[in-house]
């Protein structure tokens, strides 16, 4: 799964501007989720057809002993998350998780059959599917609405998740941008391999590597932060942080920049200042810098969190070019 460059663009500035990023997310998330939804009620429609004359699970043969689809689409169908599957069974094998698939149908399937047979409501859905209809009865229903609820649920962990992890480089670079850091400050293509776990490194003028990270947290969970601490970092940046965090950052030496409101984003000055890593207030338009330096840190269809060539660029032992600025506001 992956987050579009525009969708990460929109991010940094509403990140930047202290605005709630998370609307972004939940457009990509609808827009994904109701396009499944429509591919999948097409695959009903047409397994329903196939087998109006067969007296067996239509739905169990089609979707979980099929083929036709992967380990984790059968989970999905039999109203499982293959995450819980491989949490459940310490493994992602192909077998555990169609056999988990196929026990966790069995007794959902028993469990919905006792439950309509005590109830007199009834539910249908109708499919109509190139001028041609089909019916499925509350049991079929109850079976497909269960498993668009875990389509969605799996779709949302997994876009929240990529985001995080895309946006993390270039909101990085986009602040050293702002701030008028030189690239070979920030140049994230020499690190050496004790220094790949964290998002991002800042360097200063002796090359001693300062660790990075960033989180993009829920209000329910400011704890994510603690993962500065098992990665030795010595900058957090975040949307959220609670007072504790703070706290708990400013005793044990590590800097913090909180995006909470409009123009936190300038206590990463301070942060570079710390660092001794040169820079220069901004004073600017912020969505204007934006305009200029989030086109070179991103293309529009970029479907990954890696900043450009431009930003990551390999540099010889002698090669100065990466002392210029990304962009050089007047």
């Amino acid at each position: 799964m992956t987050v579009t460059g525009i969708v990460i663009k929109n991010i940094i500035r509403k990140l930047l501007a202290g605005q709630d990023y998370r609307s972004e997310i939940v457009t990509l998330l609808d827009a994904e989720f109701l396009q499944y939804v429509i591919d999948f009620f097409k695959r009903v429609a047409c397994a329903k057809l196939d087998n109006k004359d067969v007296t067996a699970d239509w739905y169990k043969k089609e979707f979980l002993c099929s083929d036709s689809f992967s380990p984790q689409e059968v989970a999905i169908h039999s109203g499982l998350n293959k995450k819980t599957i491989t949490n459940m069974y310490n493994s992602g094998r192909k077998q555990i998780v169609l056999d988990a698939s196929t026990e966790h149908y069995d007794t959902l399937y028993d469990a919905i059959n006792s439950l309509t047979e005590q109830d007199s409501m009834d539910i249908a859905l109708t499919i109509k599917f190139r001028d041609v209809s089909v019916d499925l009865n509350i049991n079929e229903s109850l079976i497909v609405i269960n498993t668009l609820a875990v389509k969605r649920s799996a779709l949302s962990g997994g876009l929240w998740s990529t985001a995080g992890k895309q946006v993390e480089k270039p909101l990085m670079a986009t602040l050293c941008a702002l701030f008028q850091v030189p690239q070979k400050y920030y140049d994230q293509g020499n690190l050496p391999d004790s220094q790949r776990e964290s998002d991002f490194y800042l360097f200063d003028n002796a090359n001693e590597g300062f660790p990075c990270e960033v989180k993009l947290m829920g209000k329910g969970n400011p704890e994510s932060a603690d993962a500065v601490y098992a990665r030795g970092s010595r900058v957090l940046v975040a949307n959220i942080l609670s007072d504790l965090n703070k706290e708990q950052m400013d005793a044990n030496g590590i800097f913090w920049v909180e995006l909470k409101n409009i123009d936190d984003y300038k206590r990463f000055e301070h942060v570079l200042n710390a660092l001794s890593i040169p820079c220069k207030p901004f004073n600017g338009d912020l969505q204007e810098a934006l305009d200029e330096i989030l086109p070179i840190i991103l293309s529009d269809d970029v479907p990954t969190s890696a900043t450009p060539q431009v930003v990551l660029q390999e540099r010889t032992e002698n090669d100065d070019s990466t002392t210029q600025l990304l962009v050089e506001f007047e």
